[in-house]
């Protein structure tokens, strides 16, 4: 069978910062190649690309991720029928996740033990509405929304970032949706040793008053690196959650343009440390995802005569066409959005284009994949 598998690569390089911290407080960080690498989790970067994607889908493209799950839905019933208390909706709030089967019932005092999740549930803003009209209609007609509707409620017209991202629900496992997006830890293309930024901050009364010694004194640990950054997408399965080709496409589109610019925000008001990539490189495959990593098990060492990012590109590029001609990988489309000339032999593995076109053509792909007239 078919597929439609779309691999993104990016060379991404960071000033000293600390974008995802451990338990301590440290930069996250990663053996690899018998080295200790920066890393930077998925996790942290997914929940960027799902932020950016506020300012590039509709809201009603998109879903909600909380477990105030019954304050969510008893606001939505309020906006419908503003007479309605707030206690009233929340009640019924409340009676709708019990027939779904995701609140429990405190069975001694016959009252609700819980009205919210006891999880993060993610559902999307149409299904959160949906459900808010379900659910006022029936307490209008003195009925009640049964297990069976509530499902099929939640299991139909998915958002963007549930069908990218996935969802996972204890209590009813058979409203899953797997993921159609894939994304690595980024970590860096050398070995890291953490660093430390020790501060003071003046009180400015005490300036004022003529007084000495600082009014609080600490450390921030950081480190600067080059990282590789890898996800994919499986186009098939986005388009089986989604069921349009349309809102595929847009999609795509969507994630590509975010996992370029997002970034993840731990410690950005010390370190300023936004960056956009050094260079994005997009396969579209038929056979199955590759994650090029191996191109850097190897560290690299930067020289008087090249930088890492230079020298982080040739190898790259070197492993890309070592891999794809000892399995017989042959891309079905590939381009390459690069910054300057450090980067400049990753052109040889596909069309060179700006951003935007890179975006345009990956999506005009899509369509086509799709069977729909690009």
């Amino acid at each position: 069978m078919s597929r439609t598998i779309i691999d993104v690569y990016a060379l991404q390089t960071v000033p000293p910062s600390n974008l995802n911290r451990d338990d301590t407080g440290s930069p996250k960080t990663a053996v690899y190649g018998g080295v200790r690498r920066a890393r930077v989790s998925s996790q942290a970067w997914k929940r960027a690309i799902r932020l950016s994607f506020s300012d590039l889908l509709d809201r009603s493209q998109l879903g909600e991720r909380t477990k105030r799950v019954g304050e969510s839905l008893a606001a939505r019933i309020r906006a419908l029928d503003p007479s309605m208390s707030e206690e009233a909706a929340s009640a019924l709030a409340a009676d709708t996740f019990v027939a779904g089967g995701l609140a429990k019932v405190d069975k001694k005092k016959g009252e609700l033990k819980d009205v919210e999740s006891g999880y993060l549930l993610f559902l999307s803003h149409r299904q959160l509405d949906n459900l808010a009209a379900a659910a006022l209609e029936a307490a209008q007609t003195g009925g009640t929304l049964d297990k069976a509707r509530f499902k099929a409620l939640v299991d139909s017209e998915h958002s963007v970032d549930i069908a990218m991202f996935g969802r996972m629900v204890a209590d009813m496992t058979d409203i899953n949706v797997d993921a159609a997006c894939q994304v690595s830890h980024a970590i860096s293309v050398h070995a890291v040793d953490n660093e430390f930024d020790y501060f003071t901050a003046v009180d400015d009364r005490k300036a004022d008053a003529a007084e000495t010694g600082a009014g609080m004194i600490g450390t921030v640990e950081f480190n600067s690196s080059t990282l590789y950054r890898y996800a994919t997408v499986d186009v098939d399965a986005l388009h089986r959650t989604l069921g349009d080709a349309t809102a595929t496409r847009a999609a795509v589109e969507a994630f590509l343009t975010a996992f370029a610019r997002s970034m993840p925000t731990g410690k950005q008001n010390t370190f300023a440390h936004r960056t956009l990539p050094d260079a994005v490189l997009v396969r579209l495959r038929d056979t199955q995802p590759i994650n090029l990593v191996g191109a850097f098990e190897t560290p690299i060492r930067e020289t008087h005569a090249a930088g890492r990012i230079e020298l982080a590109a040739e190898a790259l590029a070197k492993h890309t066409v070592a891999v794809e001609s000892a399995y017989g990988e042959r891309p079905a489309g590939a381009w390459v959005t690069q910054v300057g000339e450090r980067t400049a032999v990753l052109a040889d593995l596909g069309k060179a284009v700006t951003f935007s076109e890179l975006v345009a053509a990956v999506g005009e792909q899509v369509t086509v994949a799709l069977g729909q007239p690009a």
